[in-house]
């Protein structure tokens, strides 16, 4: 199995040079640029890069941003200085990082869009979860659970706790939320976002509005580690399992467990393990400069679609509603049991 170098830019150009990865790489290879390594879903996308990558002939050197913009920026110019195949970008903002991008493109790197949609400028390829209809999925879930509660779909109070506003995951979900709930005018909806996905300011947010809005229905924060803080907010105040409902997205190890207890009703999975499948799939391709073919594909079992864009190739994969009837389903990433076997590549 190829090894995966966590390496900040700092040491990087402490150390000048970086060594040479012990793995068979058949085909070179590909520097994942990591947002941050602080949680979960994180930690498993650079492990589930490099497995699937390693799998096709490619090794994989990750560099940390530690959830800075201007040092994500940085490690670019010193990933186009080690001439990869290919450079996989999950963004700490998706404006700041624009100039990289288009630097790489420039000196002939092709760089691919792994999770965090940008669409400001070209890419060659970006695999992504349908965060919009992860949206809907949820306000869908929603609904369902006001009626069950209300006798009615138009009556309840929610409170939808964003992550950070610079992330285009959270806004996305957003608008599929909320264009969903607009249908439903009567439904109180209270947003807020947790500054820097930072779970403590959820839960501050789950505190104030608790007592300022003590009819809350239902919240709805926008990933699993946003949801603990809530929980404890929840218990603070006496509440315990369904009392207040909770929905929230991402699938997460957490998530997953606060379902079995009881705390949340639905979580809408983001397909990790099939958005980096898409792209171990495609990579050879993406590499070698080829076209990709337009329409849908199976991917682990999901009906992803690649369309063109106006900002290149784009692999949209939905994520699967997750709740106590199947929540130990191997499939879903929270499980951590990532798909075994070879990459079925596009040829």
């Amino acid at each position: 199995m190829g090894s995966v170098w966590v390496l900040t830019t700092l040491s990087l150009l402490l150390a000048g040079t970086l060594t040479e990865s012990s793995a068979d790489e058949t085909k070179g290879t590909v520097i994942y640029l990591a947002p941050t390594l602080f949680d979960e879903f994180q930690t498993e996308s650079m492990l589930a890069m490099q497995s699937m990558l390693d799998s096709v002939g490619y090794g994989v050197r990750t560099l940390d941003a530690q959830n800075r913009a201007d040092m994500q920026l940085n490690q670019f110019e010193t990933a186009i200085l080690l001439g990869p195949e290919a450079i996989i970008l999950a963004a700490v903002d998706f404006d700041s990082v624009i100039p990289g991008i288009e630097k790489a493109r420039d000196a002939g790197i092709p760089v691919i869009i792994y999770d965090r949609q940008i669409t400001a400028t070209k890419s060659d390829f970006s695999s992504v979860a349908g965060t919009v209809e992860i949206g809907q999925k949820a306000a869908a879930a929603v609904i369902e659970l006001l009626q069950s509660r209300h006798g009615t779909p138009t009556r309840g109070t929610v409170l939808q706790i964003l992550g950070d506003p610079g992330d285009s995951y959270t806004l996305e979900i957003q608008k599929g939320f909320d264009d969903v709930l607009k249908l439903h005018p009567q439904v109180r909806v209270i947003t807020k976002a947790a500054m820097q996905w930072e779970a403590t300011n959820a839960g501050d947010i789950a505190e104030d509005q608790l007592l300022v809005n003590p009819d809350i229905d239902l919240i709805f924060p926008h990933a699993g580690h946003l949801t603990i803080p809530v929980v404890a907010a929840l218990e603070a105040i006496r509440k315990g399992p369904g009392d207040v409902f909770l929905v929230t997205s991402g699938g997460s190890p957490v998530s997953l467990d606060l379902i079995r207890q009881g705390w949340i009703q639905v979580d809408v999975e983001q397909p990790l393990y099939a958005q980096v499948y898409g792209i171990a799939m495609c990579l050879d391709r993406i590499v070698a400069g080829d076209s990709l073919r337009a329409g849908p594909y199976d991917v682990t079992g999901l009906p992803a679609v690649l369309s063109y864009e106006t900002w290149g190739p784009n692999l949209k994969i939905p994520g699967r509603a997750v709740t106590k009837s199947n929540v130990d389903d191997p499939a879903f990433w929270g499980n951590l049991s990532p798909p075994k076997g070879s990459i079925k590549t596009i040829k």
